[in-house]
C-alpha cells in the first residue's frame, strides 16, 4: 500500500474561506456545554469537574528525516475525563493542531461516548504537521517517535488513540507494533487493544474503516423515515471526501439519493444531475483532491454552500458553518459528520430558517462505537461477522436517537443541547453515585 497516498485520501482537513475562527474552539465547546448545564440545572460540583480536562499531555521529540536532517516535532494527548471509563479518542495529523483544539475535540469525546452509553471517557491527541509534506517513511517514523513518547500515557486498559483526520489504519498498526515493545514479551497479547482502527490482521474489526459514515447513513435514514421524507432522489451536498465523507457518499448510494456538490481542500465541483459516487471516489485516489473531476463544474465555496439540496452533511474540519455563512444554506437538514462543524451563532440562524440539525456527537459517534467493538472483540479473543457490527451499531445508534429526541421534547430545546444533556445526565448520575474521593 502506498502509505502517503492513503493517508492524502483520508484527509478531511480543509481550510475554506470565510471560516477564521473568532472565539477559540474550546471556548465554543464550553459555550454548548454551559447552555446544555444551564438547563437541566446540572448538579453544581459535577459541573465543576466536567469543566476541567483531567491531563494535558505536551511532547516534543526529535526525528530523523530521509535526508538525515533531524527535525522537532510537537504531540499532544488530551484526557478530559476517565469516569465512564478508559479515555478513547483519536489522532489527527494537521498542522492546526494545538493544546486548544484537541482540548476541545476530547471533551466532545467525553460527551459522545456518555451519549451512547459506552464505557469510555474522552481523549484525542494529535501531531503538529502537515503529513503530505513526508515521506511514508517518515510518517512511520514520526508515528513511532511519537508513541514512544507518550510511554505510559496510553495503555489498552487506560487510553486507547484511534485514527482521526490524516490517520489511517496503518498508522494504526504502527502504534501498536512500538507499543508492544514497551510491555514484557508475555504481556503483548493481551495489549492489542491499546489502539483500535487496526489492520483485520493486526486484530481490527470488519465495518470499522466504514463506522463513521455508516453511523451517518443510518442517522439520515432515521430521519427520513420520521419525517416521511423519501430519501428516493432526493438531493444531498457533501464537504469533505476524506474517510468520513466517501464512506457516506457510497453508503448513501443504496437510497438511491444524488450527490450534486462535493467540496475538499482542492475545491468544490457541481453536478445537478448527481455525481458518480464511485468514478469520484477513484478519482480522488488518484488525484487527491475533487477539483478537476469530469462530468461537473468547478464552483467557488459560497456558490458551493448556496447549492439547494435536501440535506448538507459537513464532513470536513470544525466551524465550517459560521454565522456569516449559515444564511447561505438551502437544505432541510445538516447532519454533521465532522466533530464541531457549526458554530454556536451559526445554531441560532439554522433554528431561525427552520434547517434541522442531528449533531456531531450523535450523527457522527458510529466511528467511536464500532471501535469498542474491536477493543472488546480483542479483549475477548473474538472475530465478529460484518452483519453482527452493523447490526449491533444500529441498535445503538437508534437507542442514542431515541434519547435524543426524547429530551428534545422533555426541554423543548435543540437536538445539540438536548444531546449534551443526555451525556451529561448519565455522567452526573455516575458521580453521585460514586461520590467524590476522599
Amino acid at each position: 500500500m502506498n502509505v502517503q497516498s492513503d493517508v492524502m485520501m483520508r484527509n478531511q482537513s480543509t481550510t475554506y474561506p470565510e471560516t477564521r475562527e473568532r472565539q477559540s474552539l474550546y471556548q465554543k465547546v464550553m459555550q454548548q456545554f454551559n447552555k446544555a448545564a444551564d438547563l437541566m440545572e446540572l448538579d453544581t460540583d459535577v459541573r465543576k469537574i466536567l469543566s476541567m480536562t483531567n491531563n494535558e499531555i505536551v511532547v516534543h521529540f526529535p526525528v530523523k528525516l530521509d535526508d538525515d536532517r533531524v527535525e522537532m516535532f510537537t504531540g499532544y494527548r488530551v484526557q478530559h475525563n476517565n469516569v465512564l471509563g478508559p479515555y478513547k479518542g483519536g489522532l489527527r495529523y494537521h498542522p492546526s493542531v494545538d493544546l486548544d483544539e484537541v482540548r476541545a475535540l476530547a471533551t466532545w469525546m467525553t460527551w459522545k461516548a456518555a451519549l451512547t452509553h459506552l464505557p469510555y471517557g474522552g481523549a484525542k491527541g494529535g501531531i503538529q504537521i502537515d503529513p503530505a509534506g513526508y515521506s511514508a517513511t517518515e510518517i512511520e517514523r514520526i508515528t513511532r517517535r511519537f508513541t514512544y513518547a507518550l510511554g505510559n500515557n496510553i495503555g489498552p486498559e487506560y487510553d486507547i488513540p484511534a485514527p482521526d483526520v490524516n490517520t489511517n489504519s496503518q498508522i494504526m498498526a504502527w502504534m501498536l507494533d512500538t507499543y508492544l515493545t514497551t510491555v514484557p514479551p508475555h504481556e503483548r497479547q493481551r495489549c492489542v487493544h491499546v489502539v483500535t482502527g487496526k489492520p483485520l490482521e493486526a486484530g481490527g474489526s470488519l465495518g470499522r474503516e466504514k463506522a463513521t459514515g455508516q453511523g451517518i447513513a443510518y442517522m439520515i435514514e432515521t430521519w427520513a423515515q420520521e419525517h416521511r421524507f423519501s430519501l428516493d432522489r432526493a438531493t444531498y451536498i457533501l464537504q469533505g471526501f476524506g474517510n468520513v465523507g466517501s464512506w457516506t457518499a457510497r453508503l448513501l448510494k443504496s437510497y438511491n439519493i444524488k450527490l450534486v456538490a462535493v467540496e475538499d481542500v482542492t475545491g468544490a465541483i457541481y453536478n445537478q444531475d448527481g455525481i458518480d459516487v464511485d468514478a469520484l471516489t477513484d478519482y480522488v485516489n488518484d488525484h487527491h483532491g475533487v477539483a478537476g473531476f469530469p462530468n461537473s463544474v468547478s464552483v467557488d465555496h459560497c456558490t458551493f454552500l448556496s447549492t439547494e439540496a435536501d440535506i448538507f452533511v459537513p464532513a470536513a474540519m470544525q466551524s465550517q458553518i459560521t454565522e456569516q455563512t449559515a444564511p447561505l444554506l438551502n437544505v432541510r437538514l445538516v447532519a454533521e459528520g465532522a466533530n464541531g462543524p457549526t458554530d454556536p451563532e451559526a445554531d441560532l440562524v439554522l433554528s431561525r430558517r427552520g434547517i434541522e440539525i442531528i449533531p456531531d456527537i450523535l450523527c457522527n459517534s458510529g466511528g467511536v462505537v464500532v471501535s469498542y467493538f474491536e477493543w472488546l472483540q480483542n479483549k475477548r479473543s473474538e472475530f465478529w461477522e460484518l452483519v453482527e457490527v452493523d447490526t449491533k451499531l444500529k441498535q445503538i445508534l437508534m437507542r442514542a436517537y431515541q434519547s435524543v429526541k426524547d429530551k428534545a421534547k422533555e426541554y423543548e430545546t435543540d437536538w445539540r443541547t438536548a444531546a449534551y444533556i443526555v451525556a451529561m445526565t448519565r455522567l452526573e448520575r455516575v458521580y453521585k453515585e460514586r461520590g467524590i474521593f476522599p
